[in-house]
């Protein structure tokens, strides 16, 4: 079963408020009739759908930074990790490890990469 987006969420309870029956809502929104259920209990108990807070470490990167991350590695494809690391700090003036920047740039689908040090082969090999 698919997560509902914001977006979803709102469509669902404009859907309700038309006058559709739980069942059908949750028929056309493909998701389970509890979904639906629990999305205008919630309405009702916190006047918002949005998510709830989550527990948990906050994160050490800013979306805007995780942004330039992808931008700089899409530029410059042979920079690493630990360089993107270096030349960034984090929230409270903190570092950032080269991990957290291999896991934002894996979340856009890119890999931090180094330089080929070594014999360049050609056709003959």
């Amino acid at each position: 079963m698919p997560r509902l987006c914001e977006v979803d969420r709102h469509l669902a309870l404009g859907l309700l408020q038309a006058g559709l029956p739980i069942s059908e809502v949750s028929l056309r929104m493909n998701v389970n009739r509890t979904t639906i259920f629990r999305l205008r209990q919630r309405l009702h108990e916190t006047d918002t759908v949005s998510d709830r807070s989550c527990s948990g470490r906050p994160r050490s990167t800013t979306q805007r930074q995780d942004i330039n991350f992808v931008r700089n590695h899409m530029n410059n494809r042979f920079l690493s990790a630990s360089a993107s690391s270096r030349q960034t700090r984090g929230r409270n003036n903190q570092r950032i490890s080269a991990n957290t920047v291999r896991r934002r740039l894996s979340t856009s689908g890119l890999r931090a990469h180094r330089p080929y040090i070594g014999p360049i082969l050609t056709q003959r090999h």
